[in-house]
């Protein structure tokens, strides 16, 4: 437990709760009036018992609830990353989930602006796959420049996405569908991804696939054949990253190399030169 980083967070986002917006009264403290919520009125709000709060953000409260602490979250309008900070000050470690139930459905428009920059094929992704944003070079990648709305769908039933990747029935399947148990495991209530299933359990080709993949995930730096509309038959590396302020987004750079595959393709990993 980070005591004086807890104490830093919690104090500074009760300050800005106006204890007016939830029918009280504002604290008063000798000549001056005092900033947001009072300890007792998160309390009040909350229906916890008196100084339920106060142990908390002074971290008297060691292993505070799940309950507690989205409780407080909420009451305090934090985002996800203040979410994830509040975890780590109180218990170091992360959350077990987002703290809003809609978080990996949206970015912020700058991606977009960022992506542009990009020379390798780029796009991003909300949590159920769903394409919010992708490049030019991305584009070129495909038969008539045409990005497919979701890519889990097109990679996991598109006739057209198992001639562009190419084996995709040892290559990419195997790798590419247990994806998806682990994304329903996050959020079992998408619908996206819930539909998705059905459609995968349905289709005769990748629904055994399916039924009989194993725990599989996508790894940084794995190199798969693919047929590039442009560029002809050869060997994609993807990586992927998560944008902080989104869990379950995805930012998914890829580079292509065309032609027959050269070797072993790993390069060495990145590591700090000062090794501190």
């Amino acid at each position: 437990m980070d005591k004086t980083a807890l104490r830093s967070l919690l104090s500074v986002r009760r300050a800005a709760i106006a204890p007016e917006s939830h029918g009280l009264t504002r604290p008063t403290r000798q000549g001056r009036r005092a900033r947001g919520l009072s300890q007792a009125q998160v309390d009040q709000i909350l229906h916890r018992a008196p100084d339920t709060y106060g142990r908390l953000e002074s971290g008297r409260y060691p292993n505070p609830p799940l309950g507690l602490l989205q409780d407080v979250a909420r009451l305090f309008r934090m985002d996800e990353q203040e979410w994830m900070a509040l975890w780590r000050y109180a218990l170091g470690q992360d959350p077990p989930h987002p703290l809003d139930a809609r978080s990996g459905t949206e970015l912020p428009g700058v991606w977009r602006t960022l992506l542009e920059g990009f020379a390798h094929p780029a796009y991003i992704t909300d949590r159920s796959w769903n394409v919010l944003a992708g490049n030019a070079p991305l584009a070129a990648m495909f038969p008539d420049r045409r990005v497919p709305t979701n890519t889990m769908r097109w990679m996991a039933l598109d006739p057209g996405a198992r001639r562009m990747l190419t084996d995709w029935a040892e290559s990419w399947a195997p790798v590419l569908l247990p994806q998806l148990r682990v994304a329903l495991a996050a959020v079992p209530e998408d619908p996206v991804l819930r539909r998705i299933e059905r459609e995968v359990l349905d289709d005769p080709v990748a629904g055994p696939v399916y039924a009989s993949s194993g725990a599989s995930v996508h790894l940084d730096g794995a190199v798969r054949p693919l047929h590039h509309a442009e560029l002809g038959p050869g060997w994609v590396t993807m990586c992927a990253a998560q944008p902080l302020a989104s869990p379950g987004s995805r930012l998914v750079l890829m580079h292509f190399e065309p032609g027959a595959r050269r070797g072993p393709a790993r390069l060495p990993a990145l590591r700090s030169a000062s090794g501190a």
